[in-house]
């Protein structure tokens, strides 16, 4: 058994047992977010993949995500907390709760496998494609066996996700992906609507853990275009983007690392927000505070 190191405050991890992106980095966000307005004062450690940093750092909304890493970098914009990064998640939360003692609660992004982090509360994010062929690596997608889930105080189904274990005895969430304006790139505070790229001759690029997902979301906006899918946490090159067209279509995960490329196409970003139904801050403040959830 790995010895658990516990914090001075409580841990809330949020995690999935499935290789690739189910939408972790939008439910860190809404989560720190609605804890912020429930009067809580968090921070967020990552592991920081498609970083090359080995030690534990702050991450800033200008830091370089080839240092730290992508989704830290698209969570200190837009989660409004603390975030520290280091592959040892433990050091990584002792170093954020020094340099913000005012933290009183972690958040720890994918850090369900880091068993050395003590938890208070565990939360498994599932999306469409479920547990694909349900083998372990390298057969199938699986990080832990299908068993695990029984042991996590709640599930979030994204999307059209459905629940893989029907007689799990802990809470389920239901979670949506909202997005309908894009920003410029380089001109973060003009904004346009579907309707005004419609017609365009567009490429859409996603370089995240499942890049289907971002372009069902712009058919389902109406649009026509190009899809250029990218492995997750790609180290894009301007030569990558180099298009015959009129615009190019982006994540903001892809978009943090494409603001240094000089690209001959305007880049319009689709900023996405998760809506999570019930209350999933009232049901993790319940459960730290030692009450059944209502």
């Amino acid at each position: 058994m790995l010895h658990r190191e516990h914090l001075p405050v409580p841990v809330v991890v949020v995690g999935n047992i499935t290789v690739g992106g189910t939408g972790k980095t939008p439910l860190v966000i809404h989560l720190a977010l609605a804890l912020r307005a429930s009067g809580r004062h968090p921070g967020i450690v990552s592991r920081g993949y498609g970083g090359d940093s080995r030690h534990v750092r702050e991450v800033t909304g200008d830091s370089d995500p080839k240092a730290v890493g992508d989704e830290p970098r698209l969570l200190a914009q837009r989660a409004s907390c603390p975030v520290f990064v280091g592959r040892d998640r433990v050091a990584a939360a002792r170093s954020l709760l020094a340099s913000h003692p005012e933290c009183d609660l972690i958040i720890a992004d994918d850090g369900l496998q880091h068993y050395r982090l003590a938890r208070d509360v565990e939360l498994a994010l599932i999306d469409a494609r479920g547990l694909m062929n349900g083998w372990a690596l390298p057969a199938g997608p699986l990080r832990e066996p299908v068993s695990r889930l029984a042991l996590v105080d709640a599930l979030v189904l994204n999307g059209t996700a459905v629940s893989p274990a029907p007689t799990f005895s802990g809470a389920t969430f239901s979670m949506r992906l909202l997005g309908n304006r894009f920003h410029r790139l380089d001109r973060p505070m003009t904004s346009c609507s579907a309707a005004d790229l419609a017609g365009l001759n567009l490429h859409a690029v996603a370089g995240i853990g499942s890049p289907e997902r971002f372009f069902d979301h712009l058919t389902g906006m109406g649009l026509a275009f190009s899809a250029h899918p990218f492995a997750d946490h790609y180290d894009y090159r301007a030569e990558d983007l180099q298009f015959a067209g009129e615009a190019i279509l982006t994540t903001e995960k892809d978009a943090v690392k494409l603001d240094r490329l000089s690209i001959s196409l305007p880049v319009w970003v689709l900023p996405v927000t998760a809506e999570v139904s019930p209350d999933l801050a009232a049901y993790v403040l319940e459960k730290l505070n030692g009450r059944p959830p209502a």
